[in-house]
């Protein structure tokens, strides 16, 4: 799956909007071309956005919300603008559940912890967010196991961001990226500033955290096809679903072999917990662009920045995915015109999709 989600930042008070998700008609609009859904641009408040994801596998396993207004459940908090990029895997239903429940958990648990004198968000009320979803998907999947054991497989990397009374929270569990564009010395210039850390095995400080969470398991990751594994089947190490890595009573029959971990497990080999940045938003932040893997394999941060910054705004995520397709094609030694003509299912593995 290759998505963007790019939020032009132009002052931080947001006003709610309500939009009607089946139109087909005017600005903001939902449009499918082929594989391609894309909403070219929309007005949140002060602020706009466009939206673009192509479909990878024979199934949408992926989902991406925004929502505008209230933070909270309480009359008099705060208001704020919220972005989440759910990369599901294994199936839909992880990234269907975050999309359905994560929001409303963070305005709930908000909700109990405002105060008067604490009317903004906080890394800790986003990080129990992240955590009361994941239990109440285990949950899911227990009650479903014995009908539906396919669940246990399911799984979503989470990216969300969070504007909120001038400040900016990211939270990620999973590989996607925000990047920010930021106005340089020189006026004329915007640099890509990464504001995510990404939890992949292929990186060398994830290994590390996993060897120190588990050092009594030399299996804990593996190469294997020249890509680092967890236990030799996925490359990321949080997430919001995957159950059969997480309780051991899932990593059994019926689950299908391939998603069976060989040795018994006694702690979580997954974590949803997600690494947090907040920072004060300042006048030089131009744009966000949030977007899973798929499109940080083929473009770099300074070549996707620097393709917001040469094109008008209006479906300027559309253009984002459609560049990262052209370069896949490159790789493939296909013309793009060809990829654009294959079959949702046939650009999966071992494409650089997910």
């Amino acid at each position: 799956m290759v998505s963007a989600t790019i939020l032009k930042i132009v002052s931080p008070c947001w006003k709610p909007v309500v939009e009607d998700e089946n139109s087909s008609d005017g600005e903001g609009s939902s449009q499918v071309d082929g594989l391609l859904w894309y909403r070219d641009s929309e007005h949140q408040g002060s602020g706009e956005f466009s939206m673009a994801v192509v479909q990878a596998n024979s199934q949408l396993e992926d989902h991406s919300q925004l929502e505008s207004g209230p933070l909270s459940l309480h009359e008099s908090g705060p208001q704020g603008i919220f972005v989440g990029i759910y990369d599901g895997h294994g199936g839909p239903d992880a990234a269907q559940f975050v999309n359905q429940h994560l929001f409303d958990n963070i305005k709930t648990i908000h909700d109990a912890e405002f105060t008067a004198e604490s009317d903004g968000m906080s890394a800790d009320v986003i990080t129990r967010a992240f955590l009361a979803t994941e239990e109440e998907f285990l949950f899911l999947v227990e009650q479903q196991w014995l009908r539906k054991p396919e669940i246990a497989s399911s799984g979503s990397c989470c990216l969300v961001g969070i504007i909120c009374s001038g400040m900016l929270y990211i939270a990620n569990a999973g590989d996607s990226r925000v990047v920010l564009g930021r106005l340089g010395n020189n006026v004329k210039e915007v640099k890509a500033v990464q504001l995510s850390n990404e939890h992949n095995a292929s990186i060398e400080s994830v290994r590390k955290e996993l060897q120190s969470l588990h050092p009594n398991d030399p299996q804990i990751v593996v190469l294997k096809h020249k890509v680092w594994r967890v236990k030799g089947i996925i490359q990321i190490s949080r997430s919001i679903g995957d159950a059969y890595l997480k309780k051991a009573e899932f990593n059994r029959e019926p689950l299908l072999p391939k998603f069976r971990v060989p040795e018994p497990f006694y702690k979580p080999i997954l974590k949803a917990e997600p690494t947090i940045l907040v920072q004060e938003l300042c006048s030089e932040d131009q744009f966000l662009i949030f977007a899973s893997d798929g499109l940080w394999e083929h473009l770099s941060n300074q070549e996707a920045v620097d393709i917001v910054c040469s094109y008008p705004r209006n479906g300027i995520a559309r253009k984002l995915v459609s560049a990262a397709l052209r370069e896949a094609a490159k790789k493939r030694e296909v013309r793009y015109s060809d990829l654009k003509k294959i079959d949702c299912g046939f650009l999966a593995r071992p494409s650089a999709f997910s």
